[in-house]
């Protein structure tokens, strides 16, 4: 039992004055490369990491939801058979994920209580609610035996962030909590749902996280305005290509081909994407081949693509990747997630971690007078009971 599923344990025990039936584990995620095309039907590549959130649970014999967020201190109880959305924010999570599973025609029979946290980072871009909402899902999946299968569980979870948190989510988050395979990263189609596990275990080299620290406001405006930019960029392509859906269908070449029909913004945007998508099919290819240099190399393409192409980085995201551009001993660095502030995620060689993690929190603190939050992470199994 790791430090954290024993901290809800006893935390459960102390508020609920019982000993849970059991503790699941649901881990956070990292995206290695694929980014902003999951809403274009392309490819990603997420894997389960080891910081996660961890649930204690046991049923009830009335028709309460007992809820305890262990890391809030804080409480909410609720009517299993007469859902509404909470004035908290952090327990719509929990009760939206009762709700779907309750709409989707799954018959929860009676109450239950749960105390949940752990150490997924908020703000990191990990995907801290993705996993609270993929663990509560199999946490009453298992409580009931309701057998619910792991994609219906992702479908689950993304329905409960749509419905009950208002966002307007891709599935990927939920996805990768849910199907993590040690050493393994998932490349999903957003199209279909299909995905292969393809190996990432090498003991030369770790993946450490750079934490900016940063959050700017443009964030959600901007990832509205580049759906849109995108969707452009397809209609227009239509006219000569009628088949087309999506910026899938579309090849980077045929993007290049005909650029001056679009406007620049359009045509940078359409071009990212594209590119983006064959990035990820070629880089599946080095990992077939033990070709962790060249996996690298494509992470800085992505990054380079993000931030000129979408336009989506920051300063100090940049700062963060440029800094690496002269040590040896990391293969690949870009922004993760949605841009405009959060994580690096870089590729680093094992024996020069401590080293690599020490000159990015000077030099950060240096340039920009704030703090460097690193984390080395380990790709691990995805949501998974306990004991």
């Amino acid at each position: 039992m790791t430090i954290y599923s024993q901290k809800i344990t006893d935390a459960f025990q102390t508020v609920f004055s019982k000993i849970p039936s059991f503790i699941v584990r649901a881990p956070g995620r990292i995206n290695l490369i694929g980014e902003h095309t999951d809403y274009n039907e392309g490819f990603v590549l997420p894997a389960a990491i080891d910081k996660a959130i961890y649930f204690a649970i046991s049923p009830r014999t009335d028709w309460i939801g007992k809820l305890y967020a262990v890391d809030l201190n804080d409480s909410y109880e609720f009517s299993v058979d007469a859902i509404q959305k909470s004035s908290k924010s952090w327990a719509n999570y929990l009760i939206g994920v009762t709700s779907e599973l309750r709409t989707a025609g799954y018959v929860i029979p009676n109450g239950f209580e749960v105390a949940f946290g752990g150490d997924v980072p908020n703000g990191a871009g990990l995907s801290s609610s993705a996993a609270v909402e993929s663990g509560m899902g199999f946490a009453l999946s298992e409580l009931f035996g309701l057998k619910v299968p792991r994609l219906e569980l992702a479908l689950t979870a993304q329905r409960a962030e749509h419905h009950f948190a208002g966002l307007q989510c891709g599935i990927m988050d939920m996805f990768a909590s849910i199907h993590g395979k040690a050493h393994s990263v998932i490349r999903l189609d957003c199209r279909d749902l299909s995905y292969e596990y393809f190996p990432f275990n090498f003991v030369n080299y770790q993946l450490v996280l750079c934490n900016s620290g940063v959050k700017h406001t443009l964030a959600d405006s901007a990832y509205n305005t580049r759906r849109q930019e995108c969707e452009a960029g397809v209609a227009i392509l239509k006219q000569f290509y009628p088949h087309i859906h999506s910026l899938r269908d579309v090849s980077l070449a045929q993007v290049e081909a005909h650029r001056t029909d679009f406007f620049e913004n359009v045509y940078r945007r359409c071009r990212y994407v594209t590119g983006e998508i064959e990035r990820v099919v070629a880089a599946c290819e080095d990992l077939k081949r033990d070709d962790l240099e060249a996996f690298g190399k494509k992470m800085y393409e992505t990054h380079e693509g993000l931030s000129k192409d979408y336009e989506v980085s920051c300063v100090e995201l940049d700062f963060l990747v440029e800094q690496t551009f002269d040590k040896e001993e990391v293969l690949g660095a870009r922004l993760m997630g949605g841009g405009f502030g959060g994580c690096t995620i870089n590729i680093v060689k094992t024996e020069k971690v401590t080293d690599f993690i020490q000159q990015m929190i000077v030099s950060y603190q240096h340039h920009f007078n704030r703090k460097l939050v690193c984390h080395v992470v380990k790709i691990t199994e995805g949501v998974e009971k306990l004991n």
